[in-house]
């Protein structure tokens, strides 16, 4: 297929495909698929070999969160059940963080719900920051919290974070029909703050939430001019009790598009499938990863993930590898250029920051398994093609907050 031979040719010369090519991607047919993932299977392993990085959150502050986000369990007003808790004590998250790390991941992601932290806020997750790489050489720390402050950004460099998360989600044109407590551009904004103190941006969407093929577009580009280093893809989970708990717009073969999507656009960043993989790729999990480079290890913020064991038998399975801490995750072009693009212009790049959680949906996750494996019991795989996979949601109740083990 020559578009896909056009996709390929820029992507490994980090050439910013055109918008025609990009919607092309999206609506190719079934038949296509494999043909498309191979492609962007192409450019992934141009840039990043067969490498998995994996990533662990820890939900510092649980719920009670001011800002109306539709798609999250932790908004105004929310009926999910999900655990509410304020800040935990640094000893409390390092714990927490230590089972992912065991685990096999490489960087902890340390979220909170809220509009934006508090000059407070940063003093406790700076001594949580400390208290993380005090026990774990080569970690790295990112940190979420919502709409930065001037100077936070700095003032979490020092403290030793390594990255900041804040997404986008969706594109300019939608943003206000998701959330009408804070702005597009204020998310803009904390994205730019986080390069500004030379944190290493990490920024993504959350697809399935009802928009189109051209709003999908539009946040990816957008994306790529803000120059992320990290573009975790979230999908849509449609958690009961959230305005979008009917939106069950997902199949596997549209994640999948959607993923070599991202890659063309995004060819030599981190993009790591985050929030919703079990419940809409499924079995597909697998195929996704010769197109993600990264993903999220075990629970979500408020939703269980996959069994820890079961993510890294996948990874075996599928003939892909664990990302070490002694290896660099960037190309080199990006590591030795501050602010370098995954384009090859100026400016150019993918990513930008959100209060959904370092670059995974709140909702996220499904329920995992006593043994591990892919989500779902028997008689929920038997369920038809495209309907609402309910089955594979499960509110959180283990891990940070609670004193039950955490799933690493």
């Amino acid at each position: 297929m020559d578009l896909l031979n056009t996709l390929v040719d820029k992507g490994l010369r980090r050439e910013l495909p055109t918008r025609e090519e990009a919607l092309a991607v999206l609506a190719t047919s079934d038949d296509d698929l494999l043909d498309v993932v191979a492609a962007a299977g192409k450019v992934r392993r141009h840039w990043f070999g067969r490498r998995v990085k994996l990533n662990y959150l820890v939900n510092l502050k649980s719920g009670l969160c001011p800002e109306d986000c539709s798609y999250c369990s932790q908004r105004l007003g929310s009926t999910t059940g999900i655990l509410k808790y304020t800040w935990l004590k640094p000893d409390q998250a390092s714990q927490a963080a230590a089972a992912g790390l065991a685990g096999g991941a490489k960087r902890v992601c340390l979220v909170a719900s809220g509009r934006g932290p508090t000059d407070r806020d940063v003093d406790r997750v700076s001594e949580t920051i400390k208290a993380i790489k005090d026990q774990n050489e080569g970690v790295e720390v990112c940190a979420c919290l919502g709409l930065l402050s001037d100077g936070q950004a700095e003032r979490l460099r020092e403290a030793g974070a390594d990255a900041y998360n804040h997404n986008l989600n969706t594109s300019e044109g939608t943003y206000g029909d998701i959330t009408t407590t804070h702005t597009y551009a204020d998310r803009v904004d904390t994205v730019q703050k986080a390069h500004g103190a030379g944190l290493s941006a990490c920024s993504g969407l959350i697809a399935g939430m009802g928009e189109s093929d051209e709003d999908l577009v539009d946040v990816v580009y957008s994306l790529r001019e803000l120059d992320p280093d990290s573009v975790p893809v979230n999908f849509l989970i449609p958690v009961e009790g959230t305005p979008l708990a009917k939106e069950w717009n997902l199949t596997p073969q549209r994640c999948l598009r959607i993923l070599a999507m991202v890659r063309f656009v995004c060819p030599d960043v981190e993009v790591r499938i985050a929030g919703g993989r079990e419940v809409h790729l499924r079995t597909m999990q697998p195929l996704a990863l010769n197109l993600a480079n990264s993903i999220f290890l075990g629970d979500y913020l408020t939703t269980e993930g996959q069994a820890g064991k079961a993510d890294l038998e996948m990874i075996a399975d599928a003939g892909f590898e664990v990302e070490g801490t002694d290896q660099v995750t960037l190309p080199e072009h990006r590591t030795e250029t501050a602010g370098g693009g995954c384009g090859s212009h100026e400016a150019a790049g993918c990513g930008s920051h959100g209060s959904a959680g370092c670059g995974s949906h709140e909702d996220a996750g499904c329920g995992s398994h006593e043994g591990g494996g892919v989500c779902g019991t028997a008689a929920a795989a038997a369920a038809p093609a495209n309907e609402p996979r309910t089955d594979l949601v499960a509110v959180r109740r283990r891990g940070a907050g609670t004193d039950l083990a955490p799933n690493a």
